[in-house]
């Protein structure tokens, strides 16, 4: 089964369609993708639990549905309960607004209730 960018190796995960769709034509841009992704993670002190929980914020604030599940599934794979994906959902009330938190909210409970 096909691994999702930065997840651990005793985790798989399905990657969305269209992503799979695109590394496979342009694999130089996929390879670039994920080594900047390895090294952002790797440049700090945050643990994977907290960038994924301060992404799953980014993905609101941009409106990336697909990206804020991926997110909510990292959280949980790295010990993340709900009431926490749901602060970090609840943190963006005040900056995105009640709707964008209202709908990501909703996101983010069908990926919990998909499980990891």
């Amino acid at each position: 089964m096909p691994q999702e960018p930065n997840a651990s190796s005793d985790q798989p995960t399905t990657l969305p369609g269209t992503y799979k769709k695109f590394i496979t034509k342009f694999p130089e841009l996929g390879a670039a993708h994920e080594s900047v992704a390895q090294a952002v993670e790797q440049a700090g002190p945050l643990d994977a639990k907290t960038c994924a929980l301060i992404k799953i914020g980014i993905c609101i604030g941009a409106g990336l549905e697909s990206a804020l599940r991926s997110h909510v599934r990292r959280a949980l794979q790295h010990g993340a309960t709900t009431d926490e994906i749901e602060q970090a959902v609840l943190l963006a009330m005040n900056t995105v607004g009640f709707p964008s938190t209202v709908a990501a909210w909703s996101w983010a409970w069908q990926q919990i209730d998909r499980g990891i």
